[in-house]
Protein backbone atom coordinates (compact mmCIF):
# COMPACT_ATOMS: atom_id res chain seq x y z
CA UNK A 1 0.00 0.00 0.00
CA UNK A 2 2.38 2.23 0.98
CA UNK A 3 4.76 2.01 -2.48
CA UNK A 4 0.96 2.46 -4.40
CA UNK A 5 0.53 5.79 -2.40
CA UNK A 6 3.86 6.72 -2.93
CA UNK A 7 3.55 5.98 -6.75
CA UNK A 8 0.51 7.88 -6.89
CA UNK A 9 2.37 11.04 -5.15
CA UNK A 10 4.64 11.16 -7.90
CA UNK A 11 1.95 11.04 -10.62
CA UNK A 12 0.36 13.78 -9.04
CA UNK A 13 3.25 15.97 -8.25
CA UNK A 14 3.55 15.56 -12.38
CA UNK A 15 -0.20 16.33 -12.30
CA UNK A 16 1.08 19.95 -10.65
CA UNK A 17 3.78 20.80 -12.84
CA UNK A 18 1.50 19.67 -16.07
CA UNK A 19 -1.08 22.27 -14.81
CA UNK A 20 1.43 25.18 -14.00
CA UNK A 21 2.18 25.37 -17.64
CA UNK A 22 -1.51 26.25 -18.90
CA UNK A 23 -1.91 28.92 -15.90
CA UNK A 24 0.64 31.79 -16.90
CA UNK A 25 -1.79 32.16 -20.13
CA UNK A 26 -3.49 35.64 -19.34
CA UNK A 27 -6.98 36.06 -19.85
CA UNK A 28 -7.03 38.67 -22.17
CA UNK A 29 -4.91 41.93 -23.00
CA UNK A 30 -7.45 44.22 -22.34
CA UNK A 31 -9.31 42.37 -19.41
CA UNK A 32 -8.06 44.00 -15.79
CA UNK A 33 -7.29 41.12 -13.34
CA UNK A 34 -9.20 41.92 -10.87
CA UNK A 35 -12.33 41.78 -13.15
CA UNK A 36 -14.19 38.65 -14.28
CA UNK A 37 -15.78 38.06 -17.95
CA UNK A 38 -19.20 39.82 -16.55
CA UNK A 39 -16.84 43.69 -15.50
CA UNK A 40 -17.64 42.72 -12.03
CA UNK A 41 -14.90 43.65 -9.71
CA UNK A 42 -13.86 40.40 -8.22
CA UNK A 43 -14.13 40.17 -3.91
CA UNK A 44 -11.95 42.11 -2.04
CA UNK A 45 -10.21 39.10 -0.75
CA UNK A 46 -10.02 37.43 -4.04
CA UNK A 47 -6.89 36.02 -6.14
CA UNK A 48 -6.53 37.54 -9.28
CA UNK A 49 -8.73 36.36 -11.96
CA UNK A 50 -5.80 34.40 -13.94
CA UNK A 51 -6.10 32.45 -10.72
CA UNK A 52 -9.72 31.78 -10.40
CA UNK A 53 -9.43 28.38 -11.67
CA UNK A 54 -11.26 25.43 -10.14
CA UNK A 55 -9.38 22.13 -10.53
CA UNK A 56 -10.72 18.29 -10.13
CA UNK A 57 -9.47 15.12 -10.56
CA UNK A 58 -11.69 12.58 -12.76
CA UNK A 59 -12.03 9.16 -12.73
CA UNK A 60 -10.04 7.28 -15.46
CA UNK A 61 -11.71 4.15 -14.65
CA UNK A 62 -15.61 5.34 -15.43
CA UNK A 63 -17.26 4.50 -19.14
CA UNK A 64 -18.22 8.12 -19.41
CA UNK A 65 -20.68 9.19 -22.42
CA UNK A 66 -22.02 12.97 -21.73
CA UNK A 67 -21.71 15.79 -19.60
CA UNK A 68 -25.54 16.20 -19.50
CA UNK A 69 -28.22 14.88 -16.87
CA UNK A 70 -30.67 14.36 -19.67
CA UNK A 71 -28.50 11.97 -21.52
CA UNK A 72 -26.86 9.78 -19.01
CA UNK A 73 -27.18 10.46 -14.91
CA UNK A 74 -24.67 7.30 -14.72
CA UNK A 75 -21.94 7.92 -17.41
CA UNK A 76 -21.41 11.81 -17.21
CA UNK A 77 -18.39 12.92 -17.88
CA UNK A 78 -16.34 13.60 -14.69
CA UNK A 79 -19.47 13.01 -12.97
CA UNK A 80 -19.84 12.30 -8.83
CA UNK A 81 -19.80 14.77 -6.00
CA UNK A 82 -16.26 16.04 -6.33
CA UNK A 83 -15.90 15.93 -10.20
CA UNK A 84 -16.85 18.92 -12.91
CA UNK A 85 -20.14 19.32 -11.58
CA UNK A 86 -21.79 17.87 -8.76
CA UNK A 87 -25.72 17.86 -9.14
CA UNK A 88 -27.16 19.03 -12.50
CA UNK A 89 -25.12 20.88 -15.06
CA UNK A 90 -22.77 23.98 -15.40
CA UNK A 91 -23.62 24.17 -19.26
CA UNK A 92 -27.20 25.23 -18.32
CA UNK A 93 -29.77 26.07 -15.55
CA UNK A 94 -32.42 23.89 -13.89
CA UNK A 95 -35.78 24.78 -13.71
CA UNK A 96 -35.61 25.30 -9.86
CA UNK A 97 -32.69 24.45 -7.52
CA UNK A 98 -32.21 24.45 -3.96
CA UNK A 99 -31.28 26.83 -1.32
CA UNK A 100 -28.81 25.82 2.10
CA UNK A 101 -31.60 24.48 3.71
CA UNK A 102 -33.01 22.57 1.03
CA UNK A 103 -35.76 24.77 -0.05
CA UNK A 104 -36.51 24.96 -3.41
CA UNK A 105 -35.76 28.26 -4.93
CA UNK A 106 -35.63 30.17 -8.67
CA UNK A 107 -33.11 28.85 -11.30
CA UNK A 108 -34.64 29.33 -14.74
CA UNK A 109 -37.84 29.59 -13.71
CA UNK A 110 -38.73 32.67 -11.69
CA UNK A 111 -41.93 30.80 -10.32
CA UNK A 112 -44.08 28.45 -10.64
CA UNK A 113 -48.02 27.62 -9.65
CA UNK A 114 -50.45 24.23 -9.69
CA UNK A 115 -53.83 24.27 -11.19
CA UNK A 116 -56.76 24.04 -8.88
CA UNK A 117 -57.22 20.46 -9.27
CA UNK A 118 -53.33 19.55 -8.70
CA UNK A 119 -53.11 18.42 -11.98
CA UNK A 120 -51.26 21.05 -14.16
CA UNK A 121 -48.04 23.09 -13.29
CA UNK A 122 -46.73 26.00 -14.87
CA UNK A 123 -43.34 27.30 -15.43
CA UNK A 124 -42.47 30.87 -15.88
CA UNK A 125 -38.94 31.02 -17.75
CA UNK A 126 -36.87 34.37 -16.26
CA UNK A 127 -36.61 36.85 -19.53
CA UNK A 128 -33.20 36.84 -21.62
CA UNK A 129 -31.84 33.47 -21.15
CA UNK A 130 -29.45 32.76 -23.94
CA UNK A 131 -27.54 29.70 -25.14
CA UNK A 132 -23.63 30.71 -25.62
CA UNK A 133 -24.51 31.12 -29.80
CA UNK A 134 -27.21 33.56 -29.29
CA UNK A 135 -29.88 31.59 -29.34
CA UNK A 136 -32.88 32.45 -27.20
CA UNK A 137 -33.40 29.45 -23.80
CA UNK A 138 -37.22 29.17 -24.66
CA UNK A 139 -39.99 26.75 -23.03
CA UNK A 140 -39.60 24.38 -26.19
CA UNK A 141 -35.38 23.25 -25.10
CA UNK A 142 -36.98 22.12 -21.99
CA UNK A 143 -40.03 20.16 -24.04
CA UNK A 144 -37.39 18.63 -26.11
CA UNK A 145 -35.30 17.62 -23.64
CA UNK A 146 -37.95 15.50 -21.50
CA UNK A 147 -39.23 14.61 -25.06
CA UNK A 148 -35.40 13.24 -25.36
CA UNK A 149 -35.32 11.82 -21.56
CA UNK A 150 -38.62 10.03 -22.36
CA UNK A 151 -37.97 8.18 -25.71
CA UNK A 152 -36.92 4.60 -25.87
CA UNK A 153 -34.77 5.05 -28.38
CA UNK A 154 -32.28 6.12 -25.99
CA UNK A 155 -32.85 3.59 -23.18
CA UNK A 156 -32.10 6.79 -20.54
CA UNK A 157 -31.30 5.83 -17.31
CA UNK A 158 -33.61 7.87 -14.77
CA UNK A 159 -36.96 7.46 -16.61
CA UNK A 160 -38.06 5.80 -13.59
CA UNK A 161 -38.01 9.89 -12.05
CA UNK A 162 -41.61 10.36 -13.39
CA UNK A 163 -42.95 6.78 -14.07
CA UNK A 164 -46.60 7.44 -12.58
CA UNK A 165 -46.37 11.01 -12.59
CA UNK A 166 -46.33 12.93 -15.56
CA UNK A 167 -48.85 12.13 -18.14
CA UNK A 168 -48.20 8.95 -20.76
CA UNK A 169 -44.71 9.10 -19.52
CA UNK A 170 -44.90 5.51 -18.86
CA UNK A 171 -46.71 4.51 -22.20
CA UNK A 172 -43.83 6.81 -23.77
CA UNK A 173 -41.29 4.66 -22.52
CA UNK A 174 -43.02 1.58 -23.32
CA UNK A 175 -42.98 2.67 -26.48
CA UNK A 176 -46.96 2.65 -26.47
CA UNK A 177 -47.34 6.55 -27.65
CA UNK A 178 -44.84 8.81 -29.34
CA UNK A 179 -42.50 11.01 -27.08
CA UNK A 180 -44.42 14.03 -28.44
CA UNK A 181 -47.27 13.13 -25.78
CA UNK A 182 -45.80 13.38 -22.92
CA UNK A 183 -47.50 15.88 -20.51
CA UNK A 184 -45.37 18.89 -21.35
CA UNK A 185 -45.65 21.64 -23.43
CA UNK A 186 -44.49 25.11 -24.40
CA UNK A 187 -47.66 27.75 -24.05
CA UNK A 188 -45.14 30.29 -25.28
CA UNK A 189 -41.18 30.99 -25.66
CA UNK A 190 -41.35 31.72 -21.54
CA UNK A 191 -44.02 29.65 -20.61
CA UNK A 192 -43.48 25.84 -19.36
CA UNK A 193 -46.51 23.58 -18.80
CA UNK A 194 -46.38 20.23 -17.01
CA UNK A 195 -49.57 17.84 -17.01
CA UNK A 196 -49.41 15.08 -14.21
CA UNK A 197 -51.55 11.73 -13.88
CA UNK A 198 -52.85 12.38 -10.70
CA UNK A 199 -51.87 15.44 -8.09
CA UNK A 200 -48.38 14.90 -7.34
CA UNK A 201 -47.67 17.80 -4.69
CA UNK A 202 -43.39 17.22 -5.10
CA UNK A 203 -43.54 17.70 -9.40
CA UNK A 204 -41.42 21.31 -8.73
CA UNK A 205 -38.89 19.38 -6.77
CA UNK A 206 -38.42 16.33 -9.42
CA UNK A 207 -37.26 18.59 -11.81
CA UNK A 208 -34.08 20.29 -10.12
CA UNK A 209 -31.77 18.37 -12.04
CA UNK A 210 -32.31 18.46 -15.30
CA UNK A 211 -30.66 21.06 -17.17
CA UNK A 212 -31.86 21.39 -20.65
CA UNK A 213 -30.41 20.58 -24.02
CA UNK A 214 -30.63 23.11 -26.87
CA UNK A 215 -33.83 22.06 -29.22
CA UNK A 216 -31.87 23.23 -32.09
CA UNK A 217 -28.33 21.64 -31.89
CA UNK A 218 -30.33 18.58 -30.56
CA UNK A 219 -32.50 18.41 -33.86
CA UNK A 220 -29.21 19.15 -36.27
CA UNK A 221 -26.42 17.19 -34.50
CA UNK A 222 -27.67 15.03 -31.49
CA UNK A 223 -27.19 14.62 -28.10
CA UNK A 224 -22.99 13.94 -28.54
CA UNK A 225 -23.39 17.89 -29.52
CA UNK A 226 -22.53 18.54 -26.21
CA UNK A 227 -19.09 17.28 -25.67
CA UNK A 228 -17.60 18.63 -29.00
CA UNK A 229 -15.89 21.85 -28.13
CA UNK A 230 -17.03 22.53 -32.00
CA UNK A 231 -20.28 22.52 -31.42
CA UNK A 232 -21.19 22.36 -27.91
CA UNK A 233 -23.19 25.03 -27.06
CA UNK A 234 -24.19 26.41 -23.13
CA UNK A 235 -27.08 28.40 -21.64
CA UNK A 236 -25.71 27.45 -18.21
CA UNK A 237 -22.41 29.40 -16.00
CA UNK A 238 -19.87 27.59 -17.89
CA UNK A 239 -18.83 26.51 -21.08
CA UNK A 240 -16.75 23.72 -22.60
CA UNK A 241 -13.23 24.61 -23.88
CA UNK A 242 -11.49 20.90 -24.88
CA UNK A 243 -12.05 17.94 -23.52
CA UNK A 244 -9.66 15.03 -24.78
CA UNK A 245 -11.69 11.73 -23.59
CA UNK A 246 -9.34 9.82 -20.36
CA UNK A 247 -6.99 12.41 -20.27
CA UNK A 248 -8.29 16.40 -19.56
CA UNK A 249 -11.62 18.61 -19.56
CA UNK A 250 -11.76 22.19 -19.21
CA UNK A 251 -14.54 24.35 -18.89
CA UNK A 252 -14.69 28.60 -19.09
CA UNK A 253 -16.65 30.99 -17.91
CA UNK A 254 -19.95 31.65 -20.30
CA UNK A 255 -19.70 35.51 -20.69
CA UNK A 256 -23.06 35.42 -22.44
CA UNK A 257 -24.62 33.70 -19.35
CA UNK A 258 -27.59 35.63 -17.96
CA UNK A 259 -28.64 33.01 -15.49
CA UNK A 260 -28.99 33.17 -11.22
CA UNK A 261 -25.46 31.79 -10.65
CA UNK A 262 -23.11 33.97 -12.62
CA UNK A 263 -19.46 32.28 -11.60
CA UNK A 264 -16.23 34.54 -10.08
CA UNK A 265 -14.24 31.65 -11.12
CA UNK A 266 -12.41 31.65 -14.50
CA UNK A 267 -12.07 27.84 -15.42
CA UNK A 268 -13.37 24.83 -14.14
CA UNK A 269 -10.55 21.94 -15.10
CA UNK A 270 -10.35 18.22 -14.67
CA UNK A 271 -7.74 15.57 -15.07
CA UNK A 272 -7.49 12.31 -15.08
CA UNK A 273 -6.18 9.47 -12.74
CA UNK A 274 -6.92 7.37 -9.95
CA UNK A 275 -9.92 9.01 -8.35
CA UNK A 276 -11.11 6.38 -5.85
CA UNK A 277 -7.42 5.94 -4.37
CA UNK A 278 -5.69 9.38 -5.41
CA UNK A 279 -7.89 12.04 -4.15
CA UNK A 280 -6.61 12.56 -1.44
CA UNK A 281 -3.11 12.62 -2.39
CA UNK A 282 -3.62 14.85 -5.29
CA UNK A 283 -5.19 17.24 -2.54
CA UNK A 284 -1.81 17.22 -0.34
CA UNK A 285 0.01 17.83 -3.69
CA UNK A 286 -2.13 21.00 -4.26
CA UNK A 287 -3.03 19.44 -7.46
CA UNK A 288 -6.84 19.91 -6.48
CA UNK A 289 -9.46 21.83 -4.59
CA UNK A 290 -12.12 19.26 -3.07
CA UNK A 291 -12.24 15.92 -2.27
CA UNK A 292 -15.44 14.56 -1.05
CA UNK A 293 -15.94 11.95 2.02
CA UNK A 294 -16.36 9.35 -0.18
CA UNK A 295 -12.46 9.26 -1.20
CA UNK A 296 -11.15 9.80 1.83
CA UNK A 297 -10.16 6.57 4.21
CA UNK A 298 -10.19 5.80 8.15
CA UNK A 299 -5.97 6.73 7.61
CA UNK A 300 -6.93 9.62 5.52
CA UNK A 301 -8.87 10.76 8.18
CA UNK A 302 -6.62 10.70 10.86
CA UNK A 303 -3.89 12.82 9.05
CA UNK A 304 -6.96 15.49 9.07
CA UNK A 305 -7.82 15.10 12.17
CA UNK A 306 -4.25 15.31 13.50
CA UNK A 307 -3.75 18.94 11.27
CA UNK A 308 -5.47 22.12 12.32
CA UNK A 309 -5.92 23.47 8.77
CA UNK A 310 -7.33 20.44 7.51
CA UNK A 311 -9.30 19.78 10.16
CA UNK A 312 -10.83 23.20 9.96
CA UNK A 313 -11.13 22.78 6.31
CA UNK A 314 -13.20 19.55 6.44
CA UNK A 315 -17.05 20.84 6.22
CA UNK A 316 -19.68 18.21 7.70
CA UNK A 317 -22.99 18.38 6.47
CA UNK A 318 -26.32 16.15 6.08
CA UNK A 319 -25.99 15.44 2.37
CA UNK A 320 -28.40 13.76 0.29
CA UNK A 321 -29.48 11.71 3.38
CA UNK A 322 -27.80 8.45 1.91
CA UNK A 323 -28.27 4.99 2.87
CA UNK A 324 -25.94 2.12 2.19
CA UNK A 325 -27.65 -1.07 2.26
CA UNK A 326 -27.71 -4.76 0.45
CA UNK A 327 -30.11 -5.52 -1.90
CA UNK A 328 -32.04 -9.09 -3.87
CA UNK A 329 -33.53 -10.46 -6.57
CA UNK A 330 -36.21 -11.68 -4.82
CA UNK A 331 -37.95 -13.59 -7.55
CA UNK A 332 -35.54 -16.58 -7.65
CA UNK A 333 -34.43 -18.87 -5.26
CA UNK A 334 -32.59 -18.96 -2.94
CA UNK A 335 -33.94 -15.24 -1.95
CA UNK A 336 -37.45 -15.60 -2.81
CA UNK A 337 -37.90 -16.89 0.37
CA UNK A 338 -38.37 -13.67 2.91
CA UNK A 339 -36.60 -15.99 5.72
CA UNK A 340 -33.32 -16.26 4.04
CA UNK A 341 -33.48 -12.33 3.22
CA UNK A 342 -34.18 -12.01 7.39
CA UNK A 343 -31.43 -15.02 8.15
CA UNK A 344 -29.17 -12.33 6.40
CA UNK A 345 -30.18 -8.85 7.61
CA UNK A 346 -30.36 -10.48 11.15
CA UNK A 347 -26.72 -11.58 10.51
CA UNK A 348 -25.37 -8.56 9.92
CA UNK A 349 -23.65 -6.24 12.66
CA UNK A 350 -24.02 -3.04 11.77
CA UNK A 351 -22.60 -1.37 15.32
CA UNK A 352 -19.29 -3.62 15.04
CA UNK A 353 -19.30 -2.19 11.13
CA UNK A 354 -19.92 1.35 12.02
CA UNK A 355 -17.74 0.91 14.87
CA UNK A 356 -14.82 -0.49 13.73
CA UNK A 357 -14.81 -0.14 9.93
CA UNK A 358 -16.57 2.86 8.83
CA UNK A 359 -16.33 4.88 11.64
CA UNK A 360 -18.25 6.78 14.19
CA UNK A 361 -17.63 10.24 12.13
CA UNK A 362 -18.49 8.70 8.62
CA UNK A 363 -22.26 6.98 9.31
CA UNK A 364 -24.57 5.71 12.05
CA UNK A 365 -26.17 1.97 11.70
CA UNK A 366 -29.32 1.86 9.88
CA UNK A 367 -32.00 -0.31 10.79
CA UNK A 368 -34.54 1.00 7.74
CA UNK A 369 -34.06 2.94 4.45
CA UNK A 370 -35.04 6.52 5.51
CA UNK A 371 -32.51 8.21 7.14
CA UNK A 372 -33.21 10.14 10.43
CA UNK A 373 -34.36 13.43 9.84
CA UNK A 374 -35.69 12.50 6.47
CA UNK A 375 -39.56 13.28 6.27
CA UNK A 376 -41.32 10.16 7.22
CA UNK A 377 -38.43 8.47 8.89
CA UNK A 378 -38.58 5.95 12.03
CA UNK A 379 -37.42 8.58 14.42
CA UNK A 380 -38.17 6.77 16.86
CA UNK A 381 -36.34 3.68 16.52
CA UNK A 382 -39.67 1.38 16.48
CA UNK A 383 -38.45 -0.65 12.96
CA UNK A 384 -34.70 -1.53 14.98
CA UNK A 385 -35.86 -4.87 16.56
CA UNK A 386 -36.66 -6.38 12.84
CA UNK A 387 -33.47 -6.55 11.38
CA UNK A 388 -31.00 -5.95 14.61
CA UNK A 389 -28.09 -8.26 14.56
CA UNK A 390 -28.83 -11.58 16.34
CA UNK A 391 -26.78 -14.84 15.04
CA UNK A 392 -28.87 -17.46 16.82
CA UNK A 393 -32.30 -15.87 15.54
CA UNK A 394 -30.55 -16.01 11.78
CA UNK A 395 -29.38 -19.58 12.13
CA UNK A 396 -32.80 -20.30 12.77
CA UNK A 397 -34.62 -18.67 10.14
CA UNK A 398 -32.13 -20.17 7.59
CA UNK A 399 -32.28 -23.26 9.34
CA UNK A 400 -36.33 -22.91 8.34
CA UNK A 401 -35.77 -22.07 5.04
CA UNK A 402 -34.37 -25.45 4.27
CA UNK A 403 -30.46 -24.79 4.87
CA UNK A 404 -29.42 -25.85 8.50
CA UNK A 405 -26.26 -24.63 9.69
CA UNK A 406 -25.97 -23.09 5.98
CA UNK A 407 -25.94 -26.89 4.61
CA UNK A 408 -27.26 -26.98 0.76
CA UNK A 409 -27.04 -23.01 0.12
CA UNK A 410 -25.37 -21.87 -2.33
CA UNK A 411 -22.25 -19.57 -3.23
CA UNK A 412 -23.36 -16.02 -3.36
CA UNK A 413 -21.37 -12.99 -4.53
CA UNK A 414 -21.72 -9.78 -3.60
CA UNK A 415 -21.92 -7.31 -6.33
CA UNK A 416 -20.76 -3.54 -5.77
CA UNK A 417 -21.01 -0.57 -7.53
CA UNK A 418 -17.22 0.68 -8.26
CA UNK A 419 -17.09 1.82 -5.23
CA UNK A 420 -13.52 3.30 -3.20
CA UNK A 421 -11.70 1.20 -1.01
CA UNK A 422 -12.88 2.95 1.83
CA UNK A 423 -16.47 2.13 0.97
CA UNK A 424 -15.85 -1.12 0.15
CA UNK A 425 -14.44 -1.94 3.22
CA UNK A 426 -18.01 -1.79 4.96
CA UNK A 427 -19.64 -3.75 2.36
CA UNK A 428 -16.92 -6.50 2.42
CA UNK A 429 -16.89 -6.55 6.43
CA UNK A 430 -21.23 -6.95 5.66
CA UNK A 431 -20.13 -10.44 3.53
CA UNK A 432 -18.07 -11.25 6.12
CA UNK A 433 -20.44 -10.92 9.51
CA UNK A 434 -23.45 -12.54 6.67
CA UNK A 435 -21.09 -15.40 5.76
CA UNK A 436 -19.51 -16.12 9.54
CA UNK A 437 -23.01 -16.39 11.20
CA UNK A 438 -24.52 -18.46 8.51
CA UNK A 439 -21.81 -20.52 7.27
CA UNK A 440 -22.36 -19.37 4.16
CA UNK A 441 -19.77 -18.46 1.60
CA UNK A 442 -20.14 -15.28 0.06
CA UNK A 443 -17.55 -13.50 -2.61
CA UNK A 444 -17.42 -10.17 -3.11
CA UNK A 445 -17.05 -8.50 -6.91
CA UNK A 446 -16.31 -4.47 -7.47
CA UNK A 447 -18.05 -3.98 -10.93
CA UNK A 448 -17.53 -0.59 -12.78
CA UNK A 449 -20.04 1.63 -12.01
CA UNK A 450 -22.10 1.82 -15.56
CA UNK A 451 -21.59 -1.89 -16.11
CA UNK A 452 -23.57 -2.49 -12.39
CA UNK A 453 -26.04 0.00 -13.09
CA UNK A 454 -27.26 -1.92 -16.60
CA UNK A 455 -26.98 -5.14 -14.61
CA UNK A 456 -29.05 -3.59 -11.60
CA UNK A 457 -31.92 -1.93 -14.06
CA UNK A 458 -31.75 -5.17 -16.30
CA UNK A 459 -34.88 -7.14 -16.37
CA UNK A 460 -34.44 -9.58 -15.36
CA UNK A 461 -32.19 -8.81 -13.31
CA UNK A 462 -27.88 -9.25 -12.90
CA UNK A 463 -27.89 -8.62 -9.88
CA UNK A 464 -28.79 -11.60 -7.46
CA UNK A 465 -26.95 -10.05 -4.16
CA UNK A 466 -25.78 -6.43 -4.51
CA UNK A 467 -24.34 -3.69 -2.15
CA UNK A 468 -25.37 -0.32 -3.18
CA UNK A 469 -26.05 3.43 -1.65
CA UNK A 470 -28.91 5.26 -2.59
CA UNK A 471 -29.30 9.46 -1.59
CA UNK A 472 -32.59 11.58 -2.60
CA UNK A 473 -33.05 13.28 -5.34
CA UNK A 474 -35.92 15.43 -3.92
CA UNK A 475 -37.17 16.03 -0.13
CA UNK A 476 -40.07 14.04 0.00
CA UNK A 477 -40.95 10.37 0.86
CA UNK A 478 -42.08 10.01 -2.66
CA UNK A 479 -38.69 9.70 -3.97
CA UNK A 480 -37.04 7.67 -1.67
CA UNK A 481 -39.75 4.75 -1.31
CA UNK A 482 -40.36 5.10 -4.87
CA UNK A 483 -37.35 3.49 -5.70
CA UNK A 484 -38.59 0.10 -4.13
CA UNK A 485 -42.24 0.01 -5.58
CA UNK A 486 -42.12 -2.51 -8.20
CA UNK A 487 -41.91 -0.78 -11.06
CA UNK A 488 -38.55 1.23 -9.55
CA UNK A 489 -35.31 -0.34 -9.89
CA UNK A 490 -35.45 -3.03 -7.27
CA UNK A 491 -35.98 -7.10 -7.96
CA UNK A 492 -38.51 -7.27 -5.02
CA UNK A 493 -42.52 -6.36 -4.96
CA UNK A 494 -45.04 -5.99 -2.65
CA UNK A 495 -48.71 -5.44 -3.74
CA UNK A 496 -49.54 -3.61 0.03
CA UNK A 497 -46.47 -1.31 -0.29
CA UNK A 498 -46.92 -0.56 -3.43
CA UNK A 499 -50.32 0.33 -2.95
CA UNK A 500 -49.42 2.53 0.44
CA UNK A 501 -46.77 4.54 -1.61
CA UNK A 502 -48.74 5.44 -4.49
CA UNK A 503 -51.92 6.52 -2.47
CA UNK A 504 -49.81 8.65 -0.36
CA UNK A 505 -47.97 9.86 -3.78
CA UNK A 506 -50.98 11.35 -5.04
CA UNK A 507 -52.61 12.06 -1.19
CA UNK A 508 -53.23 16.13 -0.64
CA UNK A 509 -55.11 17.78 2.40
CA UNK A 510 -53.73 15.82 5.04
CA UNK A 511 -49.82 15.50 5.35
CA UNK A 512 -50.25 13.66 8.52
CA UNK A 513 -52.27 10.91 7.13
CA UNK A 514 -49.59 10.92 4.02
CA UNK A 515 -46.72 10.85 6.25
CA UNK A 516 -48.08 8.10 8.45
CA UNK A 517 -49.16 5.90 5.00
CA UNK A 518 -45.22 6.17 3.82
CA UNK A 519 -44.38 5.71 7.87
CA UNK A 520 -46.37 2.06 7.26
CA UNK A 521 -44.83 1.37 3.69
CA UNK A 522 -41.05 1.41 5.48
CA UNK A 523 -42.21 -0.84 7.77
CA UNK A 524 -43.47 -3.41 5.13
CA UNK A 525 -40.23 -2.80 3.43
CA UNK A 526 -37.66 -3.58 6.53
CA UNK A 527 -40.07 -6.64 7.53
CA UNK A 528 -40.90 -8.55 4.15
CA UNK A 529 -36.52 -7.25 3.87
CA UNK A 530 -36.84 -5.59 0.23
CA UNK A 531 -33.06 -4.70 1.33
CA UNK A 532 -30.86 -5.05 4.55
CA UNK A 533 -30.21 -1.60 5.64
CA UNK A 534 -26.57 -1.14 7.01
CA UNK A 535 -25.60 2.60 7.56
CA UNK A 536 -26.62 6.13 6.91
CA UNK A 537 -23.99 7.99 6.24
CA UNK A 538 -22.12 11.37 7.58
CA UNK A 539 -21.06 13.13 4.88
CA UNK A 540 -18.66 16.25 4.00
CA UNK A 541 -16.00 17.68 1.68
CA UNK A 542 -12.80 18.65 2.33
CA UNK A 543 -11.57 22.17 0.57
CA UNK A 544 -8.36 24.31 0.20
CA UNK A 545 -7.99 26.96 2.68
CA UNK A 546 -8.47 29.24 -0.21
CA UNK A 547 -11.38 28.42 -1.09
CA UNK A 548 -13.97 31.03 -0.59
CA UNK A 549 -17.52 32.56 -0.94
CA UNK A 550 -20.97 32.61 0.33
CA UNK A 551 -21.22 28.97 -0.54
CA UNK A 552 -20.27 28.76 3.08
CA UNK A 553 -23.14 30.70 5.09
CA UNK A 554 -24.62 28.94 7.70
CA UNK A 555 -28.07 26.60 7.01
CA UNK A 556 -31.08 26.64 9.86
CA UNK A 557 -29.20 23.94 12.22
CA UNK A 558 -25.51 26.47 11.96
CA UNK A 559 -23.97 24.15 9.58
CA UNK A 560 -21.36 25.66 6.86
CA UNK A 561 -20.63 23.93 4.26
CA UNK A 562 -21.22 22.94 0.13
CA UNK A 563 -25.04 21.78 0.95
CA UNK A 564 -26.38 18.54 -1.47
CA UNK A 565 -27.97 20.60 -4.27
CA UNK A 566 -26.86 23.99 -3.82
CA UNK A 567 -25.83 24.81 -7.23
CA UNK A 568 -26.23 28.45 -7.04
CA UNK A 569 -23.01 27.58 -5.09
CA UNK A 570 -21.15 27.95 -8.49
CA UNK A 571 -22.03 31.70 -8.71
CA UNK A 572 -20.70 32.00 -5.08
CA UNK A 573 -17.27 29.96 -4.90
CA UNK A 574 -13.74 31.93 -5.39
CA UNK A 575 -10.01 31.60 -5.39
CA UNK A 576 -8.86 33.73 -1.95
CA UNK A 577 -6.01 35.85 -2.25
CA UNK A 578 -4.04 33.48 -0.01
CA UNK A 579 -3.22 30.82 -2.41
CA UNK A 580 -0.34 32.70 -2.98
CA UNK A 581 0.86 31.59 0.17
CA UNK A 582 0.53 28.06 -0.90
CA UNK A 583 2.78 26.25 -3.40
CA UNK A 584 -0.21 25.76 -5.93
CA UNK A 585 -0.36 25.33 -9.84
CA UNK A 586 -1.50 28.49 -10.23
CA UNK A 587 1.59 30.08 -8.34
CA UNK A 588 4.19 28.36 -10.53
CA UNK A 589 6.20 30.66 -12.86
Amino acid sequence: MFRKRTQLLAVFVILLLALTVQVGVPVSTAQADNVDVYGRTLPKDAAPYSMQIWSVLCDSTRKETTLAMAVSVYSRICGGTQGIDSSGSQLGDSLVSLDENLNLIPAAADKWEASKDGLTWTFHLHPGLVWSDGTPLTANDYVATYRFMADPKHAYDFVWMWQGVIKNWDQVVAGELPPDQIGMKAVDDLTLEVTTQNPFPPLPSTLYFWAPLQAKALAQYGPDYVIDPAKSVSSGPFMLKDFTPGKSITLVANPTYKGYRKPWLKEIRGVYGDQLNGSFLAFQARAIDHVGYEHLSPADFKIIDADKELSANYRPNAGDFRTDYLLFDTYNPPFNDVNVRLAFAKALDRESIVKNVIGPRLAIPAYSFLMPGFPASDTKGELHPIQAYDCEAAKGLLAKAGYPDGKGFPDVELKMRGESESVAARFIASAASISKCLNVKITVNNLEFSDYMKKLLARPTGIQFGAVSYGMDFLDPANMLGLWVSTGRHSWRNAQFDDLVQKANVLVGDPEKRTQMYRDAEKILVSDVGGIFLDHRIQGDLFQPYIKGDCFRPDKQGVSAMHWGNDWCWGALYIGDNVKNYDTFRTKK
